[in-house]
């Protein structure tokens, strides 16, 4: 796979931006932003929750509930975003006045996604008021009928996109559904629970009611780890929310089990990034709706006690590492499958399922974003559903320029009855699909590549913010770098590039690579995660990296991270 370091385009004009030092204002600039609004937003500035279609349908039927004292029942998911959002739900509508509030999350193998029929049978025997989905119920057709045929009402919260059919709900709530005008169509899912909670206590504020005097601030740390896990767009919306989140942490605001979480990740507080949240809090509460029951990672969330918190997110970091390990034998299947397929050759494909009898269903995301990355082609990799089902789980990650559910549509539409259910957005897609019929989805998968798949999207490009000078190279710079902006997916951290004398090298842990480099008379700190490839590095290389703090060594001590490396002759 060929890989090419481009460079961003230079703003031309970042006069807007003039109260940002001369590095953030061509960072900002070079990602689009023409204010410091727009460059560093603040909740003053999120748009209207009135703007959202289905709102006050839904602000209505839970004012109701409140008020007779009805059993609202909080459905999640089992990934971060939806065990954010049910949190969010539940500490929330108790703050606005709800007494009899519970949630359920569905288990992966019994239930499948969302709210399924399977999973309402076992919430009738509660017989619950009020269901309220979040992060999951748009694709959710059956399990609606099934929950207002027992008499419940449902509203949907969500934010994937929707199929041709909605579900019969009560009310839906979601930016992506037809009609709606609301700006930001990249909320995850636990920051349209968040619009939701706003437009309630607005609601309550009109009534007179005190209940709607509730700080609903107090739950954006919930929200920034939520909205950075599900990889969403960092819009100005989603900036502004996690921006917030991300000042409460860094006060030492956040919830006990927020807090318990970054201390088990090693992480710290009051330096918190998104990518800490990304690769080090979200991944630990991924790994109880992967491999064991989410109700582990809710508890943890919604727990006051620090010392409960803390017993729980030991036991999520406990999962955590199972995942690990887990993962890791199941990406040396996958290398086995694509080595007899001849490596080479799938690079050629344009694009690659994968399938395993004993893989595990909640791991395989995890699989087809490595093989991803690696290949630089979108990959599903499935599992079956169950030890004994016939039917298979997918998990799709993609690559820019190729829409993944956009994908599984066209499939669907040209091989109806090939793909059981299916439903994600852009870059992440999962599917169910009968054991027997995943060769005939392969080949119906490759087909919708090659027509769907612009042949520019196969080359992968780094895009980087240019060089950095000499004397950028310190700890003031790395620290303005890594809070100058809340950076993430479509808003990405600064990344420079430059050539560099490599003056020592080993390797770490048989797969990192240190280096030690040379820009004019300084030498500086290296690390290439997962770079050594068994080729000791030239003497001369060209290197994308980020700045970062080392805290390892502490004081003014810089480190460069190594992103891709070329030799230079």
């Amino acid at each position: 796979m060929n890989t090419q370091i481009l460079r961003r385009p230079l703003p031309e004009n970042t006069e807007a931006l003039a109260a940002l030092s001369p590095l953030l204002r061509r960072l900002h600039g070079a990602r689009g932003a023409q204010s410091i609004d727009s460059a560093q937003p603040r909740l003053a500035h999120l748009p209207s929750p009135d703007l959202m279609k289905g709102m006050d349908a839904a602000v209505a039927l839970l004012h109701s509930a409140i008020m007779r004292n009805a059993h609202i029942r909080v459905v999640g998911d089992f990934d971060c975003d939806g065990a954010t959002g049910c949190a969010v739900l539940m500490r929330g509508l108790k703050m606005l006045g709800a007494r009899s509030l519970s949630f359920a999350v569905p288990d992966r193998q019994l239930h499948g996604y969302g709210l399924s029929p399977t999973l309402v049978e076992e919430l009738a025997a509660d017989a619950p008021d009020l269901i309220l989905t979040v992060d999951t119920g748009i694709a959710c057709v059956a399990g609606v009928a099934a929950a207002r045929a027992h008499g419940m009402q449902v509203i949907i919260c969500d934010h994937h996109l929707p199929g041709p059919t909605l579900p019969a709900a009560d009310a839906i709530v979601n930016p992506n559904q037809p009609g709606c005008t609301f700006p930001s169509k990249a909320l995850a899912g636990v920051g349209v629970a968040f619009y939701l909670l706003l437009a309630l206590r607005a609601h309550l504020r009109q009534q007179g009611d005190t209940a709607g005097d509730a700080d609903l601030s107090a739950l954006l740390d919930l929200v920034a780890v939520g909205t950075v896990a599900d990889v969403v767009p960092l819009d100005t919306t989603n900036r502004a929310l996690v921006a917030a989140g991300l000042r409460r942490i860094r006060q030492g605001r956040a919830h006990p089990g927020v807090r318990a979480l970054i201390n088990a990740a090693k992480r710290q507080e009051n330096t918190l990034t998104p990518a800490d949240i990304g690769f080090a809090v979200a991944p630990r509460i991924n790994a109880a709706g992967r491999l064991e029951d989410m109700t582990l990672g809710i508890a943890c969330l919604l727990s006051d006690n620090s010392l409960e918190a803390e017993q729980l997110a030991q036991l999520l970091s406990d999962i955590n590492q199972e995942r690990r390990q887990m993962q890791a034998q199941m990406l040396q299947d996958a290398e086995s499958l694509l080595a007899d397929t001849d490596l080479a050759n799938a690079r050629s494909r344009l694009a690659i399922s994968l399938y395993q009898p004993h893989w595990h269903p909640g791991v395989v995301g995890l699989v087809a974003s490595n093989v991803k990355e690696k290949l630089h082609r979108p990959v599903i990799a499935f599992a079956p559903a169950s030890p004994d089902s016939e039917e298979l789980r997918g998990s799709a990650r993609s690559i820019s320029g190729f829409h993944i559910r956009d994908a599984l549509a066209w499939v669907d539409a040209h091989h109806p009855g090939l793909i059981s259910r299916f439903g994600g957005h852009a870059m992440a897609a999962g599917l169910s699909l009968a054991r027997e019929k995943l060769h005939d989805f392969a080949q119906a998968f490759e087909a919708a590549a090659e027509i769907l798949l612009p042949p520019e999207s196969l080359q992968k490009n780094i895009l980087s913010d240019g060089e950095l000078a000499a004397e950028d190279f310190n700890l003031a710079t790395a620290i303005l770098l890594r809070d100058g902006g809340v950076w993430g997916q479509h808003y990405p951290e600064p990344l420079f590039d430059g050539e560099f004398a490599v003056l020592d090298w080993r390797v770490l842990g048989e797969k990192h690579l240190k280096l030690t480099l040379a820009c004019g008379m300084q030498r500086l700190n290296a690390i290439h995660f997962g770079g050594w490839d068994g080729t000791p590095p030239t003497t001369r290389q060209h290197i994308a990296y980020r700045l970062t703090p080392d805290d390892w060594r502490g004081g003014d001590a810089i480190q460069l991270i190594v992103v891709h490396r070329e030799p230079l002759g």
